[in-house]
């Protein structure tokens, strides 16, 4: 056997290292006689690239300065290194091999200054990275130019991204063609990436998949269908269809766009099994109502996760199918996956919907007997559950067992107090909430007023709105304005409305002028009616609901 010499030790420490046997690599680069150059740097590209041995690397090299005085480093050592540093993100570490590299006139080559801006750019030095492109013009190379507009996009520096771009143009590959298109998306840029796509077939630049992947992610992001048929078509033209990355990018598109049954038809296309585009498959299914077809997905999923169920679920509610909701609920009972908070509310606005009590309460039994921690959210939809179904004692017992409550939480009960017809404890309840410092919001005073305005307490609600202006600084909306009107209109104050709604700072709507006039038509109050149609006069959209309800007023007098 011939005796083995530096190559040979270099080409077994090689070949362990592209195994990814780093022990036995080592093994062999500490047992060899003579090392060079081309062993240090293998066993560093070795460290270098596998995740958890960043510090043998930087260890390596240190111990190569070291020991190896006479060894010059070369410009894969110090692209190596770089590389290291920028993906440990280590801009200490990496200025120090800059400074290196100056001393060593290590920094002219077209490699090492890449990977120096790559590495600035990749520690968010941007500054840094544009002055070593600026120094290092003169060997500015195609992998140079490459690696700066790559960091102008990481930096969302679009336009110095496009002015360098476009220098020396005749240098534009593929590649860069790809990170300017792909930087515009990233960006946020997407019909700018899609003129880019246009412009690199203009300029005789060959399509790859990275392209496409671009393209399609804009496309996605647009919302738009047509752009989306077209790329699809360009890629069928080209031949890249059976790409994963980009049937995974076309099949998004549609999924986006809310053309499921294409979605649907890329997906048996791909021929593989995904469990994630099926789960995409459920969602959009789901939330256009078409629930059959959503749960044939979801019945074709061996493992189902929280997701899918929850998609489901929100799917049979918004469809309102309330059966199938308290049937999948009891199908998955027993799965662990039903404890989820998303999944529980869901089930519980279905009751909340169907005023179905039994259920809800059901549901709520089953979250006590599985000793399920109750989130906010949670515990306000239970309370939520009870008071719209009627049951306001058990919606208390509920709320009383909670210690820190917040404003969700006292607005659920309110609301379930003043629609019930116990406005005085929805009135106690909030004077209560605001004892114990706990902030209203426009949801409390809505309820609050609501309130007011079904007891007839006039000088409360004044009270109560103008604390919400002056100090809560919330500004009213519609809805706020209307049940002060109402307020007036109920207590016989018709004048009061009147002057209410003429100070209203927003544009008026058909219910500004549905709630004056039904106060003008319990009065029989013919004239103020009038009045009433003369300011809506110029309003197009309101005089519609206008003409109906005068005729109630007149109607109601008896004209």
């Amino acid at each position: 056997m011939p005796e083995r010499n530096v190559f040979s030790w270099n080409a077994m420490i090689s070949a362990h290292i592209k195994t990814q046997n780093l022990k036995q690599a080592r093994e062999l680069f500490d047992s060899a006689p003579h090392r060079d150059l081309v062993t240090y740097n293998s066993m560093l590209s070795g460290y270098a690239s596998a995740d958890g041995y960043e510090a043998d690397a930087l260890n390596l090299f240190r111990e190569m300065q070291n020991e190896c005085e006479d060894m010059k480093t070369d410009e894969f050592t110090i692209t190596r290194m770089l590389n290291l540093c920028a993906k440990l993100l280590n801009v200490g570490y990496g200025r120090q091999l800059h400074t290196f590299m100056v001393k060593t006139s290590a920094d002219v080559t077209g490699f090492t200054v890449s990977s120096l801006i790559d590495m600035y750019s990749k520690c968010a030095c941007f500054e840094d990275a544009y002055r070593v492109f600026n120094r290092s013009y003169e060997v500015v190379d195609l992998v140079t130019k490459n690696s700066m507009v790559a960091a102008c996009c990481r930096a969302g520096e679009m336009e110095m991204a496009l002015k360098i771009f476009w220098r020396v143009p005749e240098l534009n590959d593929v590649v860069s063609w790809n990170t300017l298109i792909s930087g515009y998306v990233q960006n946020g840029y997407m019909e700018e990436g899609l003129k880019l796509f246009v412009s690199m077939a203009e300029d005789g630049v060959r399509w790859n998949g990275r392209t496409f992947a671009s393209v399609l992610k804009a496309c996605s992001g647009l919302r738009s269908l047509k752009c989306g048929k077209e790329v699809h078509a360009c890629v069928l033209k080209n031949g890249l269809i059976s790409n994963p990355f980009i049937t995974s990018g076309i099949f998004d598109v549609y999924y986006k766009c809310e053309n499921m049954k294409y979605a649907e038809l890329i997906y048996l296309m791909s021929g593989v099994e995904n469990s994630f585009s099926i789960t995409k498959l459920i969602l959009g299914y789901s939330s256009q109502g078409n629930m059959v077809e959503a749960r044939r997905f979801f019945d074709s999923l061996a493992e189902k996760n929280v997701v899918v169920v929850t998609a489901l679920f929100s799917g049979y509610v918004k469809a309102r199918q309330y059966e199938a909701v308290f049937e999948l609920f009891s199908d998955l009972s027993k799965e662990t996956m039903v404890s989820e908070p998303l999944i529980l509310v869901s089930v519980l606005r279905a009751c909340v919907l169907q005023a179905a009590l039994n259920p809800g309460m059901e549901i709520h039994a089953y979250m006590l007997k599985m000793g399920l921690g109750m989130d906010k959210k949670l515990i306000s939809t239970v309370v939520d559950m009870y008071s719209q179904c009627g049951n306001l004692t058990y919606a208390e017992t509920v709320f009383r067992s909670v210690a820190e409550r917040d404003t969700i939480l006292y607005n659920v009960m309110i609301s379930g107090y003043a629609h019930h017809g116990h406005e005085i404890k929805a009135i106690q309840l909030f004077e209560e909430m605001l004892r114990n410092g706990i902030k209203p919001d426009m949801v409390t005073f809505l309820e609050i007023l609501s309130a007011c305005h079904h007891c007839g307490l006039v000088e409360l609600g004044e009270k109560y709105f103008n604390s919400m202006t002056v100090d809560y600084n919330i500004l009213p909306e519609i809805d706020h304005y209307a049940c002060m009107i109402d307020l007036y209109g109920r207590a016989n104050q018709l004048e009061k409305a009147m002057g209410f709604m003429k100070r209203i700072p927003i544009e008026q709507d058909p219910v500004i002028s549905g709630v004056i006039l039904n106060a003008c038509r319990l009065s029989k109050n013919a004239k103020l009616a009038r009045e009433v149609e003369r300011k809506f006069s110029g309003v197009k959209e309101v005089m519609r609901f206008v003409y109906v309800q005068l005729a109630n007023v007149y109607a109601a007098e008896g004209n």
